[in-house]
Formats: structure tokens, sequence, C-alpha cells
């Protein structure tokens, strides 16, 4: 028998899948910033790999929903940027752990205790938003929020030139320059991944109020 309840499906599942995927994005930042706070400990990648592997699954999830779905609570395309744009937070934290242990002689002895305060506000702030498109918050306090990101964004910027600073002044040798490098610029891009799905979330309630 034909089931209208079926054809039409359940609205609400887009939201835990995008809150369940914003939960991932933010425990792999949250891997990021536990093994570059604890420097003596041996890093590894496995709660990184889990995390990416978990977001790809609801990713995955997410895309089935919508072809069974007929009724989603934002559209369709809405639904798929957002999902690819918070899958991009794990990758971008995985491939920085990659990195770190690669140069972990040079990485372990560096001080990247403003990026730990920058990348857990970021992940928290962005937590936040995604959890708001299920209470319909309000676009005032949603607009605070991606305010919020747009600042940590601006100053992960600035404290890659101070990086940039640091690393030319010409005291450091040429293989440490190249890892530092490296690993600063992707924990930039960590941060401009939630400033970017930020903006996704903000233009959605902007569109939709």
């Amino acid at each position: 028998m034909f089931s209208l309840k079926r054809f039409f499906g359940k609205p609400d599942i887009f939201f835990s899948l995008l809150e369940a995927s914003a939960l991932q994005a933010r425990s792999s930042i949250e891997s990021v910033v536990q093994i570059i706070s604890q420097p003596e400990q041996t890093p590894s990648l496995d709660e990184l790999v889990l995390s990416r592997r978990k977001e790809k699954r609801i990713t995955e999830e997410i895309n089935e929903e919508l072809v069974k779905n007929f009724v989603t609570p934002i559209k369709r395309e809405e639904i798929s940027e957002l999902a690819r744009s918070l899958y991009r937070i794990p990758k971008t934290a995985e491939k920085f752990v990659e990195r770190f242990i690669l140069g972990n002689r040079v990485a372990r002895h560096t001080n990247f205790g403003r990026h730990v305060a920058l990348l857990g506000e970021a992940a928290e702030t962005l937590h936040e938003m995604v959890r708001g498109l299920r209470g319909q918050m309000n676009l005032s306090r949603m607009k605070e929020f991606n305010d919020r990101l747009q600042y940590f964004e601006g100053e992960a910027d600035k404290l890659m030139l101070d990086h940039y600073r640091e690393l030319y002044d010409g005291t450091h040798e040429a293989t440490s320059i190249f890892i530092l490098k490296d690993l600063f610029e992707i924990l930039e891009t960590c941060v401009d991944c939630c400033r970017d799905t930020g903006n996704v979330i903000y233009n959605i309630v902007l569109k939709n109020s």
C-alpha cells in the first residue's frame, strides 16, 4: 500500500544528521587541540581517522535521505552544501595531525597555544550554530555567532602573519621553516573551514527568515 508518511518522510532527520556531523567536526578539532596541548605524548591519528570516517558516513546518510524524503526542512542544495562544508573540517584536522606526526621533531617544541584557543572557540561556536537550525534560532543571534567566527578567522590571519615574521627572521633552519609553515597554514585552514561553514548556516537562516 502506498504510504504518504513514507513519501513525505521525516524532515527532522536532516537536523539530527547535521547535528551529528557538527559533533564529529567539533570532536576532530578537540583531538587536534589535545594533541598539540600534550606534545610530550606520542600523537596518534586514530581518533581523527574515526571522526573523519563517521563524518563521511553521516554525509552519505544525508544524501540517502535527500533521495528518500520528499519534504525537507530547508532547500536540498542548502543541506548538501552544509554537509560538504562540515565534512571539510575533520579532513583538514586529520591532515594537520598527519603532518604533525611527520614533523614531530620540530613540532613538539613549538608553542601552539594561541591556535588552541582559536580552534576551540571556533568549533564550539559552529556547533551551536548547527544546533540553532533545528530550534529556528533568530537571525540576530545567528549573526552574532557568525560575526564571532569572522573574528576568529581574522585573528588566525594575524597569527599567521606573526608566524611568518618569526620564521623568516633568519634564525631558523630551512627544514624547520618548511615544517612549521605547513603546520601553521593547515591550522589557519581549520579556522577558515569553521568560518566558511558558519557563512553557509547564516545564509540559510537569512534566506529562510
